[in-house]
């Protein structure tokens, strides 16, 4: 970029270039916004917050969601996490959506979508250059839109209080992937919410959230210090406890799931704890021929929150 006071020629990527008028009074604070990697041009800039493209990795809100995008710690100091991809836009609650990105590679054909534009008017967005984009981006292949979404607040009362309801208790499950498919599938098998251990992994991991395809949104779910004890007043509230285990006596289908019921799911390597699978009403075990031993912890989840979503929609 070359400047005086008067006019601008902007050398943008790909040779581009751009002379842009300027008077004395606007020159100090453009010199200052091209430091920092933001080209302004208000004939581009729409329903963009600020009217101005974000064209540098070394802007402090791109370092922030890098930041975000890497660190657990950062997403709950800040009670934020991040989503990806125009489905996950689309489906975030507007009141959730705290600010939006989208990749100045695919801005035009996005606004062509009326429902997009639409929501994009309501929320605003900031432009990003594409190499930018990038390196925010926690995919190879990044679609060109990012949110900073708040966190929702849930409660344990929300679960015991329920009519009937069906819980996962999760005990730490290690890989985001998996926690994700047992997000999304057990919005699709009708479950009341998650509970998981405070060694689980962090249902905000990027990967976590991709999997879930919108149904973090949707799926109630809580973080407790003492499983166990959560565990022990879920009994006291009347809500049977199972747990999947491979000393199970009887298969998981000759149990009846129509009252108020908990599956307990262990981690992907060493199952459930002693001390967890002694606190459930009864043992389930899932038929398994060959040699396999155990099955994926998703798997499992999903086998038994179908035959529970099966057995209640026949009781209808």
């Amino acid at each position: 970029m070359y400047a005086h006071a008067g006019r601008a020629l902007w050398r943008g990527a790909h040779g581009m270039k751009a002379v842009v008028s300027i008077g004395n009074s606007r020159f100090a604070a453009f010199s200052s916004q091209w430091k920092l990697g933001i080209f302004c041009n208000q004939g581009l800039a729409g329903r963009q917050k600020g009217g101005c493209m974000i064209t540098s990795s070394a802007n402090p809100r791109v370092k922030q969601v890098v930041q975000l995008r890497t660190k657990a710690k950062e997403r709950r100091e800040a009670g934020v996490f991040l989503a990806e991809g125009f489905k996950m836009y689309e489906e975030a609650p507007k009141e959730w959506i705290r600010e939006v990105y989208v990749s100045s590679e695919v801005l035009e054909k996005a606004l062509e979508n009326p429902d997009i534009r639409e929501k994009l008017d309501r929320t605003g967005y900031e432009t990003v250059a594409a190499d930018v984009f990038g390196k925010m981006s926690d995919t190879r292949t990044p679609q060109g839109i990012l949110c900073v979404i708040k966190r929702p607040e849930y409660k344990l009362s929300r679960f015991v209080e329920a009519d009937c309801p069906l819980l996962l208790v999760l005990e730490e499950l290690q890989d985001p992937g998996n926690l994700g498919t047992i997000v999304r599938t057990g919005e699709a098998a009708g479950i009341t919410g998650i509970i998981m251990s405070a060694g689980t992994v962090d249902i905000y991991n990027p990967k976590t959230i991709r999997s879930t395809m919108g149904s973090i949104y949707r799926v109630p779910f809580v973080r407790v210090e003492n499983l166990p004890e959560t565990v022990d007043m879920l009994r006291e509230n009347g809500i049977h406890t199972y747990a999947a285990h491979l000393e199970g006596r009887r298969y998981y289908d000759s149990f009846s799931f129509r009252e108020g019921a908990a599956f307990l799911i262990g981690n992907e390597g060493g199952g459930l704890s002693r001390e967890l699978s002694g606190k459930a009403d009864d043992m389930l075990k899932i038929p398994m021929e060959g040699q396999v031993e155990s099955l994926n912890a998703a798997v499992a989840a999903s086998l038994l929150m179908y035959e529970a979503h099966r057995q209640r929609s026949v009781s209808r």
